[in-house]
């Protein structure tokens, strides 16, 4: 008997409540004869730009799970948008992931369409889901179309942060600036450049919990329609076939994922979601597989922000099959999918019709371009770099530190010109990881003092806890762990002090003695703690960024037993 028929099978009481209520949606009776129920866990929302067509894209799934004999039943959760949410949507990505589990293991559903756009809703639909592990697919909104500006293409993200130093520097005007704004996003969908949302999008199709071309199909283009219909159509099969999340999403997924992400130049956002996704499954997935498996990966993909192009020539070139076609030697050709076939049988015949967007193996965008994770006595735990959006000559360099305590005393001292700051200078931001902010915004990519930018200067070393968009670029060091606000290494660096970065040796190490240190730690006094409400749970429960900063209690999953009568 399906999960469903414990609310819609039953011949008492409780099972008038459950069918007539239902019916009044002016449902007929024989959709509640046992045929699979779907739930359609839906983000839509109107303050979420890049998942505001998902009512839409939602009828395309209800067509499909209709067709293959299914009852669609589509429910919302909360959504997050990481252009609009403050003080950052990553603070509310683990209790999202609460109210996607929470929703699932209540009601009367049997498999799941996860309906994914803006950066967190993917790892907290995924994270919520893998808790529940019923049968369950992945379904991304996809990528808007290229920014048009001035004859030229520019990428979401990746193209504020160009412009708004170009603003800083006096290279560009405001009116300019501002009418570059509807050139950028002309589009339903996500951020187009191989930000977080596209590569966790790619994450997920690597992952074989999405079919294929998930990652890449424009939001704007009908194939994302049919996509969402097929979708449909498959979970009612995986339903039938009792294909749940456990049996997809195992190491072997994860390392195929981690591959992959170095092969596009994916966000670094990724390693912190994949650790909280693995963390649900109870995958041991560590920080030290991003380096072990593809710190050494050539970046094939020749996207924004590491590059020129943009997710929709990444379409029409191949997409993702296409990039996983060249590493194919380096993937589990095994690991199973969502559709019923293998990774290798997805991506067996997968064409490539564009080698200046996607390159060959042999011929690639950029050598050794994945993740690396440096340690050393300013980062115990870890902290991580993206070389492939780095300055190659900044991978090895020693400077003075310039401390900033929080993110206003950034904001208030930067652009002053008499801060004593050159290009040789390390900038380093504390107190802005998982407990700091709270919730580890994406400030970690700081803006550089524009006297430096009048140089001609568009690179230097920064590190900090924080994360940064998977838009931006730059020698940035981040997700160092411990953060500041737990009492790491980090919270002791002054103004002065001497740094060491150096990215092929993996090591990010304090140039101040043991003893200094400890007489610094005697003197340091944590942040006040938030009093009340969701903060004060985060911040109380919230593990480090090298364990991908789920919340201590939501680590494993619960299954998805019927729950007690409501009535």
């Amino acid at each position: 008997m399906r999960r469903s028929q414990a609310w819609f099978g039953r011949n008492d009481r409780d099972g008038f409540v459950h069918r007539s209520w239902i019916k009044n949606q002016g449902y007929p009776h024989d959709l509640l004869d046992g045929r699979p129920v779907i739930g359609i866990c839906n983000t839509w929302s109107e303050l979420t730009p890049c998942n505001g067509h998902f009512r839409e894209l939602a009828e395309f799934v209800k067509r499909g799970v209709y067709e293959a004999g299914g009852f669609p039943l589509e429910f919302p959760v909360m959504s997050l948008g990481e252009t609009q949410l403050r003080p950052t949507a990553m603070l509310f990505r683990n209790l999202a992931s609460m109210d996607v589990e929470e929703s699932i293991r209540g009601n009367p559903i049997d498999g799941v369409v996860l309906l994914m756009g803006c950066d967190k809703t993917t790892p907290a639909l995924m994270m919520g889901a893998a808790s529940c592990d019923l049968p369950t697919i992945g379904l991304s909104g996809g990528p808007m179309l290229n920014g048009k500006f001035r004859g030229k293409d520019i990428g979401s993200g990746t193209g504020v942060w160009q412009m708004s130093e170009m603003v800083r520097a006096g290279e560009m005007t405001m009116d300019e600036f501002t009418q570059a704004e509807s050139c950028m996003h002309r589009s339903k969908g996500s951020c187009m450049t191989m930000g977080t949302a596209s590569t966790m999008a790619s994450m997920v199709e690597a992952l074989g919990m999405a079919l294929p071309e998930n990652a890449a199909i424009p939001a704007a283009d009908t194939r994302r329609n049919r996509l969402a219909q097929l979708t449909g159509r498959r979970i009612v099969e995986m339903v039938k076939d009792d294909l749940r999340m456990s049996k997809i999403l195992t190491r072997r997924a994860f390392e195929n994922a981690i591959r992959t992400n170095a092969a596009i130049g994916g966000s670094t956002n990724a390693v912190i979601h994949l650790l909280a996704i693995a963390g649900r499954m109870g995958v041991d997935l560590k920080l030290e597989d991003w380096d072990k498996l593809g710190s050494e990966i050539p970046c094939l993909v020749d996207l924004q922000p590491s590059g020129r192009f943009l997710m929709e020539d990444f379409y029409y070139a191949g997409g993702l099959p296409a990039v996983m076609k060249e590493i194919r030697h380096l993937l589990h050709l095994d690991a199973p999918t969502v559709n019923g076939r293998t990774i290798g049988e997805n991506i067996a015949e997968a064409p490539c019709w564009n080698r200046e967007v996607i390159r060959p193996l042999d011929q690639p965008f950029k050598p050794a371009a994945g993740i690396a994770v440096l340690r050393g006595n300013l980062a115990p735990n870890g902290a991580v770099i993206k070389p492939s959006a780095a300055s190659e000559h900044l991978l090895k360099h020693r400077g003075r530190a310039v401390v900033f305590e929080t993110i206003e005393d950034f904001h208030a001292r930067i652009d002053d010109e008499a801060l004593d700051v050159d290009e040789t200078c390390i900038l380093v931001l504390k107190n802005c990881g998982p407990k700091g902010y709270p919730g580890m915004a994406e400030v970690g990519n700081m803006p550089l003092p524009p006297k430096v930018l009048r140089k001609g200067i568009t690179d230097m070393v920064r590190i900090s806890d924080a994360r940064m968009s998977g838009t931006a670029y730059g020698t940035v060091v981040l997700h160092t762990s411990p953060e500041a606000a737990a009492g790491g290494p980090l919270a002791l660096v002054q103004s002065g002090d001497v740094i060491e970065l150096d990215v092929p040796a993996r090591r990010l190490h304090l140039e101040v003695s043991d003893a200094e240190l400890a007489r610094r730690r005697a003197q340091w006094q944590a942040p006040e703690a938030p009093k009340r409400g969701w903060y004060k749970l985060y911040v109380d429960h919230v593990q480090q960024a090298h364990l991908g900063a789920d919340l201590d209690f939501l680590v494993g999953g619960s299954g998805a037993p019927i729950p007690r009568d409501s009535h």
